[in-house]
């Protein structure tokens, strides 16, 4: 072997020694006041002193358990059923009648009702009509009258509503005479208390006036009478 692979073979040697001594002693020591913490898989040094204690600490042949209770609570509550009102159906049927119904549905129990209610007015019109259509005219007139405002539309139009047989003015004697026979009665008697207060009204603006037109007649006859008295004489 030449010198120049002698001197090749001890670099070598000497390299590996080197390198293993650097791997021995010339890597990087850890400090007296460092503390390692391993957390999650992940290593921190924690310098100045301070101590780190793992929240969970496994030993060398140790088993770790994890039992997971979930409860769960469902409170799960239906709609009820539906109460079914009744129906009424005055639809292509010749009477006067209306309908209400109606219901309440809790989750125990439900409860539905109904009733029918007369429509005097529509039977007093349909009554009224086959009265005419028999030629009896003013006894239809006369169920008409039964109405409040019909009676007061023919007493404003000059027609009184027939009586006891009498028509026109003669039936209008009977109504003023007996006027609590009358279907408006209470809306005439509210009616007449007002016209009296509006006329009692008038009355006393009326004797206002006058008053005032006899002072001033008085005043001036006081000073016509006071010029004749001053009036030289010749």
């Amino acid at each position: 072997m030449s010198i120049g692979g002698k001197v090749n073979y001890y670099f070598t040697g000497i390299l590996i020694i080197l390198l293993v001594l650097f791997a021995l002693f010339g890597g990087p020591k850890a400090r007296g006041d460092t503390t390692q913490s391993n957390v999650s898989g992940s290593n921190t040094a924690i310098e100045g002193g301070y101590e780190s204690t793992s929240e969970t600490t496994y030993q060398s042949g140790s088993e770790s358990t994890t039992t997971t209770n979930n409860t769960t609570n469902s409170d799960i509550r239906s709609s009820p059923p539906t109460a079914a009102a009744p129906s009424f159906s005055a639809q292509s049927q010749d009477v006067c009648a209306t309908g209400a119904s109606g219901g309440i549905q809790t989750f125990g129990l439900g409860i539905s009702g109904g009733k029918s209610f007369r429509d005097l007015n529509c039977e007093r019109i349909k009554l009224a009509k086959v009265l005419n259509d028999f030629g009896m005219k003013v006894a239809s007139i006369a169920l008409l009258c039964q109405d409040e405002r019909v009676f007061e539309a023919m007493i404003n139009a000059g027609t009184p509503c027939p009586i006891d047989g009498k028509i026109g003015d003669a039936a209008l004697v009977i109504w003023q005479k007996y006027d609590h026979e009358r279907p408006d009665f209470k809306t005439y008697v509210k009616r007449m208390d007002e016209r009296k207060k509006a006329d009692k009204l008038e009355q006393i603006a009326m004797t206002k006036e006058f008053e005032r037109i006899e002072k001033e007649k008085e005043k001036e006859e006081s000073k016509k009478k006071k010029n004749i008295d001053w009036k030289p004489t010749k």
